[in-house]
């Protein structure tokens, strides 16, 4: 069995729910064949999340961390390739935290690229006939800042485990009174399956999932 770290957030910006984590029940409640998910919630909050994360993976021993974040206005499952060490809060967080322009890791390097691999990943939600795509930008919030102190982790602790980070859109019910895209948590588990499977694929594709801007 295949031991895999699933992580969400609580809700954030005065939202009562938040898709990540409900994602991440629904798998946990029904994983894929040979995975063996352990969900854990994790702060919306700059610094606890990432103690949070790093305690969730000290006690599972996990050889794969997914981290699973909501990003309203995208249409899709987003795989995240790049994590940035830069917070820079345009809102703050659930502890009234605001950074602007402060580094994830002090004097860490500048990104890490997910040790996932993203565009087997992406081509495994496709598959399942779901949307997804490659993104190459998890914001400046506390998803990115999870997301590097994740790889951060793995790159000077843990060179053996796979990680990265994964974006869904709002649930319907968030965004009843816009017209913004939205995915229903037990479509996004399942989307979530087909991408934890590819998960311990040994290698990635090699295929064309870059932009031009």
């Amino acid at each position: 069995m295949t031991r895999i770290l699933l992580t969400g957030f609580e809700p954030f910006d005065g939202a009562t729910r938040n898709p990540s984590w409900e994602a991440a029940r629904l798998v946990a409640d029904h994983p894929p064949a040979g995975l063996e998910v352990t969900p854990a919630r994790l702060s919306c909050v700059f610094g606890r999340a990432a103690d949070e994360l790093r305690a969730a993976v000290r006690d599972t021993d996990p050889d794969v961390v997914v981290c699973l974040g909501q990003a309203t206005g995208r249409p899709d499952v987003s795989v995240e390739r790049i994590a940035v060490n830069i917070d820079d809060a345009r809102i703050p967080d659930n502890a009234g935290r605001r950074p602007v322009d402060w580094p994830v890791v002090p004097g860490g390097p500048a990104a890490y690229f997910a040790t996932l691999p993203v565009k087997a990943c992406v081509a495994a939600v496709r598959a399942a006939g779901l949307p997804s795509s490659l993104s190459h930008t998890a914001g400046t919030f506390v998803c990115n800042h999870v997301f590097y102190a994740l790889m951060h982790l793995i790159a000077t602790e843990r060179p053996t485990t796979r990680g990265g980070f994964v974006h869904l859109p709002a649930l319907p019910e968030q965004v009843l009174d816009r017209a913004e895209p939205a995915l229903p948590a037990a479509t996004a588990a399942r989307a979530l399956r087909a991408l934890l499977t590819a998960s311990t694929r040994p290698t990635d594709l090699h295929t064309p999932e870059g932009t031009t801007h």
